[in-house]
């Protein structure tokens, strides 16, 4: 099949694809799966509704041919998805896959880092929302302590992972972790990228004020550290970079909310249940799994992605207010993936 680089309603290529490979999750986050909605009988998507790694692969291979450069594993926590390094390997012999990486908690890291690395993955994000136990322990929802997610970061590394870490900032609740976040992670030469508090669902009782913008980090940072600009890597960068000016450790910032990045989104979303979403604000998506399985061929499939991606005019970051984060719905990070 022949390349064909898609442009939406407002001139925005594909160039990005994260695939939720499930929806499940070990930890109960607050700003994605809070244990109040999400409890031990939460019913979660079962395996037959879940996209098959053929049906996933066959899929990224469409995507590719539309332009998608980068792919992404999410889920929920990727590392449940039963033996993922097969599917790192599938996606990898897709001809024009120039990177592929996989955000996760970190919590199974020390299982699988081994066979994921041997499949070809050398990317991973990890989340770690806090240093202070008893804090971390709390927002994970679980009791996990930050130090055995700490060694599983060390142990991919000594295996050969590139690592960032993400840490998703909450007025009140974590913000008095920057600095300790913003040492350890200098010292350990791993980049640190600060989240703004997204309202991306609707079970995470977000709003303004529970914000804190880059504009405050960078402020905070600045007490303590010298920090220069850098520029961007490629179009669609997401997170703002800087330097530490005394040491070659990077820190980074995802702006959603303070300095929205819509004209620049290259970003398409895979569920694991086979949705094609637009943005991470979506409230709705186009399924593609019921087209596989209903035997549609591979020339109507792209037609069909080539269309949604045409038609897509989402600026959601850029229109956000109060009123609409309240009143829209939106699909759950959990299930869409971030």
């Amino acid at each position: 099949m022949n390349s064909h680089p898609l442009k939406d309603q407002l001139r925005r290529s594909i160039r990005d694809l994260r695939i939720s490979v499930t929806d499940r999750c070990n930890f109960r986050c607050s700003y994605c799966m809070p244990k109040e909605i999400f409890g031990d009988d939460f019913a979660f998507l079962p395996k037959s509704e879940c996209l098959s790694f053929e049906e996933i692969h066959r899929l990224a291979k469409l995507f590719v041919c539309l332009g998608v450069k980068k792919i992404r594993l999410t889920g929920g926590e990727p590392l449940m998805r039963r033996n993922l390094p097969d599917l790192v390997s599938q996606i990898l012999s897709i001809d024009g896959v120039e990177d592929i990486g996989l955000t996760t908690n970190g919590l199974l890291l020390g299982q699988q880092a081994n066979r994921l690395y041997e499949a070809g993955l050398r990317r991973l994000n990890v989340s770690v929302d806090a240093l202070d136990p008893e804090l971390f322990g709390r927002l994970n929802g679980r009791g996990i302590k930050p130090g055995f997610i700490l060694k599983q970061i060390e142990y991919a590394r000594e295996i050969g992972f590139e690592i960032k870490v993400n840490m998703v900032v909450q007025k009140g609740i974590n913000d008095s972790e920057i600095l300790p976040m913003a040492a350890y992670f200098k010292e350990q030469g791993i980049t640190l990228r600060f989240i703004e508090f997204m309202d991306v669902g609707n079970d995470t009782g977000w709003s303004f004020d529970k914000v804190i913008t880059k504009k405050e980090i960078v402020e905070r940072l600045k007490n303590t550290y010298e920090l220069e600009p850098m520029n961007q890597n490629y179009f669609g960068e997401v997170a703002k970079r800087y330097r530490y000016k005394d040491s070659d450790a990077q820190v980074g910032f995802i702006t959603s909310v303070s300095e929205s990045f819509c004209s620049s989104c290259t970003r398409a979303r895979l569920s694991s249940d086979g949705k094609f979403y637009t943005c991470l604000f979506a409230s709705g998506g186009f399924d593609l799994r019921q087209m596989l399985r209903n035997g549609t061929n591979d020339e109507e499939l792209l037609a069909v992605i080539t269309s949604v991606w045409e038609q897509r005019t989402d600026r959601y970051s850029d229109e956000r207010t109060e009123q609409t984060a309240k009143n829209r719905k939106k699909i759950s990070m959990s299930y869409i993936g971030g």
